[in-house]
């Protein structure tokens, strides 16, 4: 579970003090689905972050499972990040090297293991979001659609407890937008996972169950009955 309790984050751009948080108190259970919306430099990345271990902030706490991740050193929050966190994300950061079953093993290289099991759990991830057939293809051999499942499948193979996602369908057109959401809500289901998601597109938004709307770094909680 998360806990964050009067986060607050301040940035100094010249002389111009930027509040992109706050006093900021969330609470996101476990198993919990919840997306992110705002304008455009309204703190919804920088929340995102946050919850990822990616930055920390000016003041305030950030807990995952009563960890406050803005206390840990780098090394532990490395780990942590490691272990318990999938991201995805708009451009899908995927090495245009290498093939689809290599870019997905890249997650498990901080957590050690043998080789061969790295790759055994690579091509399982890659099937479970359908590119089964696609293990030996490079990124620029697939399209948008197939590009964001393989990043999805690199979130999810070291079986996270939270996967986070910063505008994962930007990129995509619309029949692409349904095709990547159907695979994420489908690995929140199945795997249980935390599912935090940004976006700008309202009709994602509509179908969570829990809406956070940021607007000069305060969060507004909406909940959604119907989804």
């Amino acid at each position: 579970m998360y806990t964050l309790r009067d986060v607050t984050k301040r940035y100094t751009r010249g002389k111009t003090t930027v509040h992109a948080l706050d006093g900021v108190d969330l609470t996101i259970e476990d198993g919990g689905r919840l997306v992110i919306q705002g304008p455009t430099g309204g703190g919804k990345s920088t929340l995102l972050q946050m919850l990822g271990g990616l930055d920390r902030p000016t003041s305030g706490s950030v807990e995952l499972d009563g960890v406050d991740l803005a206390k840990l050193s780098e090394a532990r929050l490395t780990t942590v990040r490691a272990q318990n966190i999938g991201f995805v994300f708009q451009s899908f950061n995927l090495i245009p090297t290498l093939t689809a079953q290599e870019n997905v093993e890249t997650a498990l290289v901080p957590l050690g293991g043998k080789a061969a099991e790295r790759r055994r759990r690579a091509a399982e991830a890659l099937d479970s979001v359908g590119l089964g057939e696609r293990l030996g293809h490079l990124p620029g051999e697939m399209s948008g659609g197939q590009q964001q499942r393989v990043a999805i499948a690199r979130a999810l193979v070291k079986q996270p407890k939270v996967l986070l996602a910063d505008e994962p369908t930007g990129n995509l057109d619309e029949s692409m937008r349904d095709e990547v959401m159907e695979v994420l809500e489908t690995m929140w289901k199945e795997h249980g996972l935390t599912f935090i998601m940004v976006t700008h597109d309202s009709a994602i938004a509509r179908r969570a169950p829990r809406l956070a709307t940021i607007r000069k770094g305060r969060v507004t909680i909406t909940e959604n009955a119907a989804a």
